[in-house]
């Protein structure tokens, strides 16, 4: 059997995504595909950009750095959607537009030390990541702690806080993780942030219904990774 290519798969996540939006009243324009390329070559995301794609994200730093520099002429804003570790800070900044897992005030200093130190012109867009179900094998803010901490980060130099994140329990029913993704818009909205950032390949659907306007997309753009 033909496997999917690249482009197809894309084109089959837009439509679902156009989907999502219409059943939830919401414009498609709201919501940014950003394929997650952890583990797959750059030949992968060179023909998910020839696809359409503008946004690509990454789990790694080091993963990152071995991949980004050799892909600079795309017309492509890189995410960050995975933890960073506080030392790997300068390195992201040099490699990433977007951080979506600011999990500690900590990281947030470092951040922000390090943007005023660099050569980038303009602040580093920045999202809070929330644990909202509490789970222990999960990094990011309790929800209890966001509003305090999006005080703390928004007085901070050179960043530029633009909303949430969360990382929703693998389940097989997308369906139990709707409560996950209304707490965090609720918590959003209450902030009066812009950007949520939840909803990959196995409940963006359901994420895009609950107000996503970011969604982390590995698997059913590029497919399997490789054991």
């Amino acid at each position: 059997m033909r496997l999917a290519t690249i482009a197809e798969r894309v084109a089959r996540v837009r439509q679902r995504v156009d989907r999502a939006a219409e059943r939830a009243g919401r414009s498609p324009a709201e919501v940014t595909i950003v394929a997650v390329s952890k583990g797959f070559p750059p030949s992968a995301i060179e023909e998910a950009a020839a696809a359409g794609i503008a946004h690509l994200g990454e789990n790694r730093v080091q993963e990152a750095a071995a991949k980004i520099p050799g892909l600079g002429s795309l017309p492509a804003t890189w995410h960050l959607v995975g933890h960073l570790q506080s030392n790997k800070a300068k390195t992201a900044l040099e490699l990433f537009d977007i951080i979506h897992s600011v999990d500690s005030l900590h990281l947030a200093e470092v951040l922000s030390h390090r943007a005023q130190t660099g050569a980038a012109q303009q602040p580093l867009p920045v999202l809070l990541e929330v644990n909202v179900t509490g789970e222990a094998s999960k990094f990011g803010f309790p929800a209890g702690e966001v509003a305090a901490a999006t005080q703390a980060v928004a007085r901070l130099p050179r960043l530029d806080l633009r909303g949430l994140m969360t990382v929703a329990p693998f389940v097989n029913d997308p369906e139990a993780v709707r409560p996950v993704f209304r707490e965090l818009r609720c918590l959003r909205d209450a902030l009066g942030l812009r950007e949520l950032s939840m909803g990959m390949t196995a409940d963006f659907e359901v994420a895009i219904e609950e107000g996503a306007t970011l969604l982390r997309i590995g698997r059913a753009i590029f497919g399997e990774r490789m054991p």
